[in-house]
């Protein structure tokens, strides 16, 4: 049995972080029974009246370099540390980054998955990577996303879509196209899983590093300890909504300025073909 040490310093983090005002959970209404009547989406709504709307002058300062210490986790082997997002969409929303500049919209490499491994080990769930702004991204510093899950929890709303599509292969729909799903599994050899994303990346169109000097498209990974896809992007905002990795899981938000007729009309999952 795990000991979540990771998962249970975030907790403590969280609250010490909300009580210096240094972390803003985003809270949101669930709204799905509004569009939807499945369960395969989680639909929220965001009031973006609340955020805080701070003007700042010259260059933007990267948050990650230095990260806040009250958001500190813990140190993942060399290259690595764990820290709390500032904005988390779930309590405990954990995020590995790189110690040292490494761009978002470049290659994963070897020792990200090594990273990824170990703290996995511990505390296990549903990760996520936006490579860019087109694809969620909102820091270009090289940031993995982790939402914590237990083992009797599905690791998102669109588990049994992405296992089928991984056992069918079917590509009929503009969607699919745009998504390789794989089996994955945390316990093989980090070399091993190193390169089947190196394949999957080569096989949806990314390209590899031998030739590119960073993948050819936008693109999110989602990984579990079950399955990995990856989803190449055209667009990050359309209609009035923004979909990062966590949409394609399954997670939509929406505010006052989405087009919530269109939702209603072609449905969240049509409503992902216009990202890709």
């Amino acid at each position: 049995m795990r000991s979540e040490k990771y998962w249970k310093k975030a907790l403590e983090q969280t609250s010490l972080s909300i009580n210096k005002n240094s972390l803003y959970p985003i809270e949101t209404k669930v709204v799905t029974k509004d569009f939807y009547d499945k369960n395969d989406f989680i639909i929220r709504k965001l009031d973006t009246s609340k955020f805080k709307k701070n003007i700042f002058y010259g260059p933007k300062q990267n948050p990650f370099n230095p990260w806040e210490k009250i958001l500190e986790i813990e140190k993942i082997g060399n290259y690595h540390q764990l820290i709390l997002n500032k904005y988390p969409v779930q309590k405990g929303h954990i995020l590995l980054i790189t110690n040292n500049w490494k761009p978002q919209n470049g290659w994963l490499e070897l020792n990200d998955w090594l990273a990824i491994q170990k703290v996995n080990e511990d505390t296990s769930g549903l990760w996520f990577f936006n490579s860019s702004p087109i694809a969620g991204a909102s820091q270009p510093h090289r940031h993995i996303q982790l939402l914590r899950r237990s083992y009797d929890q599905d690791s998102c709303p669109r588990e049994k879509w992405f296992l089928d599509l991984e056992v069918r292969n079917d590509k009929k729909t503009k969607l699919k196209k745009n998504i390789v799903v794989s089996k994955f599994n945390f316990l093989e050899n980090s070399s091993k899983i190193y390169n089947l994303y190196l394949e999957l990346t080569k096989k949806i169109g990314l390209g590899d590093p031998l030739n590119d000097k960073k993948p050819r498209y936008p693109h999110n990974i989602l990984i579990t300890n079950n399955w990995i896809a990856i989803i190449k992007r055209r667009f990050d905002h359309l209609h009035g909504l923004s979909v990062n990795g966590l949409g394609f899981a399954g997670y939509l938000l929406i505010t006052e300025k989405s087009d919530i007729n269109y939702l209603k009309k072609i449905g969240p999952e049509k409503l992902l073909e216009d990202f890709v």
